[in-house]
């Protein structure tokens, strides 16, 4: 009789273990370099954890008709479970990214590390299917866009990196009218003809750029000069958020 026939979970550590290496040796023949595999497959591990840690972390009551001891043991119970499975996905984090740094508040902390390629590809991933909510696909040399993305990415730490997807969604669904209007004027269908100053503007990385110009601008243009990237392209793209404030009359 195996697992499945009597109803038991089938995902013990071996199996989960050999789940993993297989991952990691397919993530290896697409060229990926190992380090950069299993950081990623741990981001995933930890991931879960954390989004079970949510989950439970839900308020639930006792069963109907249970008493107050009852209840309270709950209460309590459950309280245990959540905090311990917090503890559970800090480490996984941990083997992630590394230790918060010594008498830091937490992971928020962390030393921050070189930008590398699994930190850009993340990114490509995330700006993407965001810059086609407002525009066409129409994007620069895919050299430059890795340029672009690492110094967007370079004005945060390891942690702000790993969050950076979920910021970028909150970041265009907070200001999707004022996205439309950039966009629809500025974008590869807009009245304004693509030329250096508004560029970037044909690219999905100008979502990336665009919010770390709202919320970083100093830090931003400090990577910018850093990566020695056109100013033209940055000063263009602050000219046409501050033109989309408000709407045409």
């Amino acid at each position: 009789m195996n697992t499945a026939e009597t109803g038991r979970h089938p995902l013990d550590s071996t199996s989960v273990t050999n789940a993993k290496r297989t991952v990691l040796e397919l993530l290896g023949r697409a060229g990926m370099f190992p380090g950069e595999a299993e950081e990623l497959v741990a981001l995933v591990e930890a991931g879960a954890i954390a989004g079970a840690h949510s989950e439970i972390g839900k308020p639930q009551g006792a069963p109907a008709g249970s008493g107050e001891a009852y209840a309270g043991g709950w209460r309590d119970g459950s309280l245990a479970v959540s905090d311990e499975l917090g503890r559970v996905a800090e480490r996984a984090l941990e083997r992630a990214l590394g230790p918060a740094l010594p008498g830091s508040p937490g992971a928020v902390a962390r030393d921050r590390h070189p930008v590398g390629r699994v930190d850009v590809e993340r990114a490509k991933v995330a700006v993407l299917p965001l810059y086609l909510r407002f525009s066409d696909l129409s994007e620069l040399d895919p050299e430059v866009s890795d340029e672009v993305l690492a110094a967007v990415l370079g004005t945060m730490n390891v942690v702000g990196r790993v969050g950076y997807a979920g910021q970028l969604e909150q970041f265009t669904s907070s200001r999707r009218d004022r996205l439309t209007r950039l966009y629809a004027h500025y974008g590869p269908r807009g009245r304004i003809a693509m030329h250096g100053r508004y560029s970037l503007l044909h690219s999905p990385t100008s979502i990336a750029v665009l919010e770390r110009l709202v919320a970083t601008p100093s830090a931003l243009r400090t990577e910018w000069e850093h990566a020695e990237l056109p100013p033209a392209w940055l000063d263009g793209l602050a000219t046409a958020w501050q033109a989309s404030k408000t709407p045409p009359d």
